[in-house]
């Protein structure tokens, strides 16, 4: 060891000592990190594509994907009813509403809440069973934690403790507490039944609730979200972008959902509608009607104008888009400057030397000398807009959320997470993509910088012509062909609102789509991104998975499996579910099909659950560890550097402080 390394050495160990002063704390340190190590590891949970619907997402949050319903199965299985079971999981998911009806029915209120605290200690003590103690105790509501700890830790098979717990059950119940308790109580479960939730990207778009979402995620104690496309258009959005702007009102309008744009952020779309009015009042707009979701009615002036009011944005979206093609020539995206390509007067659309069809070409506030231009019109519309977007505190409020909790990728205990791709050549080897103008990366490189870049949209103290790239790339991320977000020939956005040829509307997806169920392909990529270990996988969304037509998530001979959420309505006719969720605890990997959702109300009065089919995806050998998980790599680390210190101690390198 060289003088330099040494002398680093000591300065780190000086700076331990600091947090360890004595050869007692240091020791009780190295105790604590490794019986944490032989606890179990903690419950991941991943989801995808949850599309702004936030009664489907808080209710797999609060059930953390039929988890809770396992415990409470394995735990009272024989003891108690289906029934019991059944209404004790809806209590533990929605609390306060269960027992205002609970209430309302039960004769014998005061045994009924004997009965279900002793009860809802079991399933508490069972998941905070992998826990410390002291992580236990910080999860527990001020009010109640010295109670709470005391149940969770007493025998009741001890005759005298089983009184001393039946005294503290009693007493909370005469002194008119059990109500709180029970939804305190019920809150602690919902806490400690999963560790770490992981987010695999599109929070936004076609369901009302996205804001309510992230809501929900700001109070929660541990989350992760790798970004998928439609994050990345409404932080394009934030960050200016008008491009981004227009499609994020462009697919608001299309699904006739407006609630997060202006009831959550508080965007002013009453120009939008009076510009609307004014230049496609005597236009149909046929092909511009919104696609309303089921239960969803519109009285017909609300319909037309919402049509209205989507092909105005729609045009000015061509038109943003095209002006940042032709500025950022280097993307080769400048073929998708559609206005440029329509013989106005005849109605057809060419490209690559073939005509086509339009359904319709009625375009007021298009120059065909200048197609590309804005009206001034049009130009103090999205001045307006632009604005409206970026005053908005609480949208500003969400998206530093999805900065500080987010990324392009993450590697978690042998797990590669991403939301959509990662850019493949033919042959299955990283395709180099430009990111920058003569700079071009791959794989995880590729992945960093984006993420670097997608910041940099957001940073004052960025030079300014990288900001204003940055800025720009959000679209690129959005629809450009080698976007690890998007990774498709081509968006047919206009294609499919246009031309009657439906041929133009296909999009071909790229090599990794294709080459995904190759396992030395998935191989490749892990090895790529540095991921070890013989249990390692690939986890991404964005995809639906058609189980309807026989598809199977799992791909790759187990090695990716394909968990896209399909909690937007707009997917269930598409893939005969709502979707994937998976579950990662110490016994391994669990996958639950869900069906679609009704509704929270039903989910309280008739205690239905989401219909779920759980598949054993893989189970270990043994249980796992914190000591098999990343988390135990970083305590071997920190117990390894603990001992250095014992060492230095107790050979007088560094003397013991707070000594008298």
């Amino acid at each position: 060891m060289n003088k330099t390394s040494m002398n680093r050495d000591m300065y780190y160990l000086e700076l331990l000592s600091t947090s360890f002063p004595t050869i007692a704390s240091a020791s009780t340190e190295i105790i604590n990190l490794e019986a944490i190590m032989n606890l179990p590891k903690g419950t991941e949970h991943f989801l995808a594509d949850l599309h702004g619907e936030s009664q489907a997402f808080q209710h797999v949050l609060k059930n953390a994907s039929g988890n809770i319903r396992r415990k409470v199965s394995e735990l009272f299985r024989g003891d108690i009813r289906e029934t019991e079971r059944r209404e004790l999981c809806t209590l533990i998911y929605y609390p306060e509403e269960k027992l205002e009806l609970i209430k309302a029915t039960e004769e014998d209120i005061d045994d009924w809440y004997h009965i279900t605290i002793h009860r809802l200690v079991s399933v508490c003590r069972d998941v905070s069973s992998k826990y410390t103690r002291s992580k236990v105790r910080k999860s527990l509501p001020e009010e109640f934690a010295y109670i709470i700890e005391e149940l969770l830790h007493e025998r009741t098979d001890d005759i005298d403790k089983a009184a001393y717990v039946n005294v503290i059950v009693d007493t909370i119940i005469s002194t008119g507490r059990a109500d709180d308790f029970i939804v305190s109580l019920c809150n602690v479960i919902q806490r400690l039944a999963i560790d770490q939730l992981h987010i695999l990207g599109d929070i936004f778009d076609r369901g009302p609730g996205a804001h309510i979402i992230l809501d929900t995620l700001r109070q929660y104690h541990s989350w992760d979200i790798q970004w998928g496309n439609h994050d990345i258009l409404w932080m394009g959005a934030c960050a200016g972008n008008n491009a981004c702007i227009c499609n994020v009102l462009r697919l608001s309008l299309r699904y006739a959902n407006l609630t997060t744009i202006e009831e959550a952020y508080g965007i002013n779309l009453v120009p939008l509608a009076t510009f609307a009015m004014e230049f496609y009042g005597d236009d149909p707009c046929e092909e511009f009607m919104p696609k309303l979701l089921k239960g969803v009615k519109m009285e017909d002036k609300y319909l037309r104008l919402t049509a209205q009011m989507h092909k105005a944005i729609s045009v000015i979206q061509f038109k943003k888009e095209a002006q940042i093609f032709h500025r950022r020539p280097e993307w080769q995206m400048e073929d998708r400057c559609f206005l440029e390509h329509i013989d106005y007067k005849r109605g057809i659309y060419t490209i690559n030397g073939k005509e086509y069809e339009m359904r319709s070409c009625h375009f007021p506030t298009i120059n065909p000398e200048h197609p590309n231009e804005l009206t001034p019109e049009e130009f103090q519309l999205m001045e307006r807009l632009h604005h409206s977007f970026r005053v908005s505190e609480k949208l500003q409020k969400h998206i530093k959320m999805l900065l500080s909790h987010g990324c392009m990728y993450s590697i978690c205990n042998q797990n590669l997470l991403f939301h959509a791709s990662v850019p493949l050549n033919s042959d299955g080897t990283l395709k180099e993509v430009e990111l920058y103008p003569g700079q071009r990366f791959n794989g995880k490189d590729l992945m960093h910088n984006i993420g670097m870049m997608v910041r940099a949209a957001f940073q004052n103290d960025t030079e300014q012509q990288m900001r204003l790239y940055a800025r720009d790339y959000f679209l690129y991320l959005w629809c450009g062909k080698d976007s690890p977000l998007f990774d498709k020939s081509k968006m047919a956005t206009f294609e499919r609102y246009f031309l009657t040829d439906k041929t133009t509307f296909k999009e071909e997806k790229g090599y990794y789509f294709q080459l995904r169920d190759n396992e030395d392909i998935c191989d490749h990529i892990l090895d790529a991104f540095g991921v070890k270990g013989s249990n390692r996988h690939i986890i991404n969304g964005h995809v639906p998975v058609h189980a309807s037509k026989g598809e199977n998530p799992i791909k790759a001979n187990g090695k990716l499996m394909v968990i896209d959420g399909g909690f937007s309505e707009a997917y269930h006719n598409e893939t005969g579910i709502a979707g994937y969720t998976l579950v990662y605890h110490s016994r391994g990997f669990q996958l639950v099909q869900h069906e679609p959702f009704m509704n929270a109300r039903d989910a309280i009065e008739r205690g239905l659950d989401i219909k779920s089919t759980t598949q054993l995806v893989e189970l270990s050998t043994h249980r796992m560890l914190v000591a098999d998980t990343d988390k135990g790599e970083e305590l071997r680390m920190q117990i390894e550097d603990l001992r250095q210190l014992l060492y230095a101690y107790r050979h007088g390198i560094l003397k013991e402080k707070n000594k008298v």
